[in-house]
């Protein structure tokens, strides 16, 4: 029987802490350099084929790499980030003179709002529920999407110093995944690249959002300042503070730098007790400069 989202909560809920410190660590582009090729060969080119968007493809490229890839939304999941970058797609004056068609997200963002998780599954049931029209674009962009993930998604590298970080974790801390990637998915990739065993679960999008993942993991178990979040979109740091943890960035574009920082320093200061304050401001303020809010074609 599949399982609800209750039972992938109470999996974390009723884990007893083996050690004092909690780490986190995000998947997609953090430990794997795979969020270029899964937006770029996977997700952007089913938006463009799913939604009708040929006679914009050059623009809906440009807002969709912006979206997932460049910007303070990168990590947002899939639901969440298609309604922005349409959104942002319906302004541009080059679409607009072209006359083409943008579906409408009203009702995507109105059942994203009041829905968690947001999964394929979960819309799937909101269309067989209500079957409103306007969804039926999203759930077969999304099914094309998990399609060229399975074909195009192979031999991803890990980041240079992941595994050198995991090793110096081991016996340390209770490291979890945290992500919105599919649970199954995160426990195939991860161990095909033989860093499974050094995590005590994955919590996957089945789980809901990610503030919500480290709550259910960390809840009353351990103390913020032994809570780490390892991450590299801002949504990352968003769930590690709405539970008062801590958060070491993975810089994009500056990914192998960080890993090696983190292998490095950044954990024997966690450990240590030193990782809170200066040491984590200057790691956030860095981080703070590398995704911007405002498109290139605004400023």
């Amino acid at each position: 029987m599949e399982r609800t989202k209750a039972d992938y909560r109470n999996i974390l809920r009723s884990h007893e802490p083996q050690k004092e410190f909690f780490i986190g660590v995000d998947s997609d582009g953090c430990v794997f350099d795979s969020m270029e090729v899964k937006h770029k060969e996977c997700f952007c080119p089913m938006f463009i084929k799913a939604l009708k968007l040929q006679s914009v493809s050059k623009f809906a490229r440009q807002v969709w790499e912006f979206v997932n890839l460049y910007s303070q939304f990168r990590g947002s999941n899939r639901f969440i980030a298609i309604a922005r970058a349409l959104s942002l797609l319906k302004e541009r004056p080059e679409v607009i003179k072209r006359k083409c068609r943008i579906p409408d997200t009203a009702a995507l963002e109105e059942w994203s709002a009041r829905t968690n998780p947001l999964t394929p599954a979960a819309l799937a049931a909101e269309y067989e529920r209500t079957k409103n029209p306007d969804f039926r674009p999203f759930i077969d962009w999304s099914v094309e999407v998990n399609r060229a993930v399975k074909e195009i998604m192979r031999g991803v590298p890990l980041f240079p110093f992941v595994k050198e970080s995991l090793d110096a974790v081991k016996g340390r801390a209770d490291v979890f995944i945290v992500s919105q990637t599919p649970t199954e998915a995160l426990e195939r990739e991860w161990t095909e690249n033989g860093i499974y065993q050094y995590v005590r679960y994955a919590a996957g999008q089945e789980v809901g959002k990610k503030a919500d993942q480290i709550r259910c993991i960390t809840e009353d178990r351990y103390d913020p300042e032994k809570i780490l979040m390892i991450g590299d979109s801002p949504g990352d740091l968003k769930a590690v503070k709405a539970n008062n943890g801590l958060f070491f960035p993975i810089v994009p574009g500056r990914e192998d730098e960080y890993w090696q920082k983190l292998a490095e320093e950044g954990l024997d200061r966690f450990f240590a007790g030193t990782f809170k304050g200066e040491y984590e401001n200057s790691l956030l303020e860095e981080f703070a400069h590398c995704l911007p809010d405002i498109p290139p074609w605004k400023r």
